[in-house]
């Protein structure tokens, strides 16, 4: 079992701050620092963690070839990931409050030029039954989906972050969407379509394709929350690995939890991260 990861590579500037910045006002930060991320990095690398065999497909420019390096040096196979003269590489700019929150403005770079021609390259690397996970940080979304489908790929779908270009992709070829709650009101019921929904604090909640009785699990409790940048993708790379494994999702997702609850007693995105062996888990 292979999972292809086709998604964004980011560099992250993130700044502690004691409250996030206002219109119209100018603060001081109380520090800062330069981390790996973006949400298809983040999730590849809880999906290595985890123990998967994993490939990411993606774009930077040569100001994020350490981005390649993190994903190499953590057991993730880069062939399918694309270096480019001549463009940045998507980056996000990342205030942190004091009680642990987040806010972040996102430029796309390379994350926005994926071509047809990388897209029929990676697909050829998998196998019918394989899994492919797609957040919603890269262009070509239409095409992509569509090459999965073409490949008989299981594919698992994160729309983060929403807009109403979602709305135009063929999300009929969806296996599973994987959703916080804002964005679960946003897509609506889906109708034989597997749906995890992430509650931050409140835990999570699977809702089968078929129709039967959802299931949920708390969250696991942190005494100290220090930053929650990289909770969601954590929890995302952790259930899906769970699952490539045969796991019930109700298993599924109590791994998932506690291995997101060590992700924010951390500072960091990609670095915050835990491998599988600190969850003590079978």
């Amino acid at each position: 079992m292979k999972i292809l990861n086709f998604g964004s590579l980011n560099i992250d500037h993130v700044y502690r701050v004691a409250a996030f910045v206002r219109p119209g006002e100018t603060i001081s930060a109380l520090s800062y620092a330069k981390f790996a991320g973006g949400k298809g990095l983040n999730q590849s690398i809880a999906l290595a963690r985890a123990g998967m065999t994993v490939l990411h497909a993606g774009r930077i420019g040569t100001d994020g070839l350490f981005l390649k390096e993190l994903l190499a040096a953590n057991g993730v196979d880069c062939s399918p990931l694309v270096v480019c003269e001549g463009e940045p590489s998507g980056h996000a700019v990342i205030q942190v409050s004091d009680s642990g929150e987040n806010c972040i403005v996102l430029f796309g770079g390379a994350n926005h030029h994926i071509s047809e021609v990388q897209i029929k390259s990676a697909m050829e690397t998998m196998s019918p039954g394989d899994f492919l996970l797609l957040q919603n940080e890269i262009s070509a979304m239409p095409g992509i989906l569509r090459a999965a489908a073409a490949h008989r790929l299981r594919i698992f779908f994160n729309p983060a972050p929403m807009n109403r270009a979602v709305f135009d992709y063929p999300l009929e070829l969806v296996d599973t969407f994987i959703v916080n709650e804002t964005e679960g009101k946003s897509l609506g019921a889906r109708p034989g379509k597997n749906v995890l929904m992430t509650l931050g604090a409140k835990g999570a909640r699977y809702f089968p394709a078929d129709g039967s009785h959802a299931v949920s699990v708390p969250a696991v409790p942190v005494e100290k929350v220090a930053d929650t940048t990289a909770a969601g993708d954590t929890f995302i790379g952790y259930f899906l690995a769970e699952i490539a494994r045969e796991a019930s999702p109700e298993q599924a997702m109590r791994v998932a939890a506690r291995a997101s609850a060590l992700c924010i007693s951390r500072p960091g995105a990609a670095a915050s991260i835990p491998k599988r062996t600190e969850l003590a888990v079978q």
